[in-house]
Protein backbone atom coordinates (compact mmCIF):
# COMPACT_ATOMS: atom_id res chain seq x y z
CA UNK A 1 0.00 0.00 0.00
CA UNK A 2 1.37 3.86 -0.68
CA UNK A 3 0.77 4.87 2.76
CA UNK A 4 3.08 2.49 4.28
CA UNK A 5 5.50 3.28 2.29
CA UNK A 6 5.34 6.74 1.31
CA UNK A 7 8.44 8.73 2.66
CA UNK A 8 6.97 11.81 4.44
CA UNK A 9 7.75 11.60 8.00
CA UNK A 10 4.70 13.56 9.06
CA UNK A 11 0.54 13.68 8.79
CA UNK A 12 -1.40 16.34 9.45
CA UNK A 13 -4.67 15.67 9.77
CA UNK A 14 -7.85 17.83 10.29
CA UNK A 15 -9.52 17.47 13.41
CA UNK A 16 -13.44 17.38 13.11
CA UNK A 17 -15.31 16.96 9.83
CA UNK A 18 -14.44 18.27 6.26
CA UNK A 19 -17.03 18.32 3.49
CA UNK A 20 -16.05 15.51 1.44
CA UNK A 21 -16.95 17.25 -1.62
CA UNK A 22 -13.78 19.22 -1.25
CA UNK A 23 -11.26 18.57 -3.69
CA UNK A 24 -7.71 19.09 -4.34
CA UNK A 25 -7.54 23.37 -4.70
CA UNK A 26 -10.05 23.72 -1.31
CA UNK A 27 -8.35 20.97 0.98
CA UNK A 28 -4.71 22.49 -0.23
CA UNK A 29 -6.17 25.90 0.48
CA UNK A 30 -7.29 24.17 4.37
CA UNK A 31 -3.85 23.56 4.72
CA UNK A 32 -2.01 26.82 3.71
CA UNK A 33 -4.66 29.55 5.14
CA UNK A 34 -6.50 27.39 8.22
CA UNK A 35 -3.51 25.54 9.32
CA UNK A 36 -0.62 27.88 8.07
CA UNK A 37 1.22 24.83 6.54
CA UNK A 38 3.08 24.05 2.85
CA UNK A 39 0.48 21.99 1.02
CA UNK A 40 3.53 21.45 -1.13
CA UNK A 41 6.04 20.10 1.74
CA UNK A 42 5.58 16.58 0.71
CA UNK A 43 4.11 15.62 4.14
CA UNK A 44 0.44 14.16 4.01
CA UNK A 45 -2.81 16.43 5.12
CA UNK A 46 -5.25 13.90 5.57
CA UNK A 47 -9.43 14.84 6.08
CA UNK A 48 -12.35 12.78 7.75
CA UNK A 49 -16.20 13.51 6.91
CA UNK A 50 -18.72 14.06 9.26
CA UNK A 51 -19.79 9.71 9.96
CA UNK A 52 -16.20 9.41 10.63
CA UNK A 53 -16.01 6.52 7.46
CA UNK A 54 -14.37 8.13 4.65
CA UNK A 55 -10.86 10.25 4.34
CA UNK A 56 -9.05 12.01 2.02
CA UNK A 57 -5.39 12.45 1.88
CA UNK A 58 -3.59 15.31 0.02
CA UNK A 59 0.21 14.84 -0.72
CA UNK A 60 2.43 16.96 -2.72
CA UNK A 61 4.54 14.58 -5.46
CA UNK A 62 7.35 16.25 -7.52
CA UNK A 63 4.97 18.33 -9.70
CA UNK A 64 1.48 17.06 -8.65
CA UNK A 65 -0.81 16.70 -6.00
CA UNK A 66 -2.55 12.82 -5.39
CA UNK A 67 -5.76 13.40 -3.68
CA UNK A 68 -6.12 9.82 -2.19
CA UNK A 69 -9.93 8.31 -0.42
CA UNK A 70 -10.25 5.79 1.58
CA UNK A 71 -14.33 4.59 2.18
CA UNK A 72 -14.40 2.09 5.06
CA UNK A 73 -17.68 -0.28 4.20
CA UNK A 74 -17.94 -0.95 8.19
CA UNK A 75 -16.90 0.31 11.03
CA UNK A 76 -15.46 4.07 11.34
CA UNK A 77 -12.01 6.06 12.31
CA UNK A 78 -10.99 6.85 15.44
CA UNK A 79 -10.97 10.62 14.80
CA UNK A 80 -9.49 13.34 16.66
CA UNK A 81 -12.51 15.96 17.40
CA UNK A 82 -12.00 19.51 16.61
CA UNK A 83 -11.76 21.97 19.66
CA UNK A 84 -11.39 25.68 19.67
CA UNK A 85 -7.69 25.58 20.03
CA UNK A 86 -6.76 22.26 17.79
CA UNK A 87 -7.48 22.61 14.13
CA UNK A 88 -5.03 19.75 13.45
CA UNK A 89 -3.31 17.30 14.90
CA UNK A 90 0.37 15.81 13.55
CA UNK A 91 1.30 11.96 13.40
CA UNK A 92 4.01 9.69 12.65
CA UNK A 93 3.26 7.29 9.45
CA UNK A 94 3.51 4.71 11.75
CA UNK A 95 0.81 6.49 13.98
CA UNK A 96 -0.88 7.41 10.68
CA UNK A 97 -1.65 3.57 9.36
CA UNK A 98 -2.91 2.68 13.09
CA UNK A 99 -5.40 5.07 12.79
CA UNK A 100 -6.42 3.70 9.02
CA UNK A 101 -6.28 0.23 10.74
CA UNK A 102 -9.01 1.22 13.19
CA UNK A 103 -7.13 1.82 16.22
CA UNK A 104 -7.10 4.83 18.47
CA UNK A 105 -3.37 6.28 18.14
CA UNK A 106 -4.19 9.01 20.82
CA UNK A 107 -4.56 5.45 23.19
CA UNK A 108 -2.42 3.04 21.42
CA UNK A 109 1.71 3.17 22.69
CA UNK A 110 4.17 1.65 21.07
CA UNK A 111 7.91 0.93 22.05
CA UNK A 112 9.90 4.53 21.38
CA UNK A 113 12.20 4.57 18.38
CA UNK A 114 16.17 3.53 19.97
CA UNK A 115 18.24 6.70 18.71
CA UNK A 116 21.54 5.68 20.29
CA UNK A 117 22.54 2.19 18.67
CA UNK A 118 25.18 0.05 20.40
CA UNK A 119 27.30 -2.68 19.74
CA UNK A 120 27.83 -5.50 22.28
Amino acid sequence: MFLKEHHAKRVHIACGSTDMRYHINSLAAIVKYKFDLDPFSCELFAFCNKERNKVKILVWDYNGFWLYYKRLEKGTFKWPKATDTKEYASFSMREFNWLLDGLDPFKVKSHNEVLTRQMF
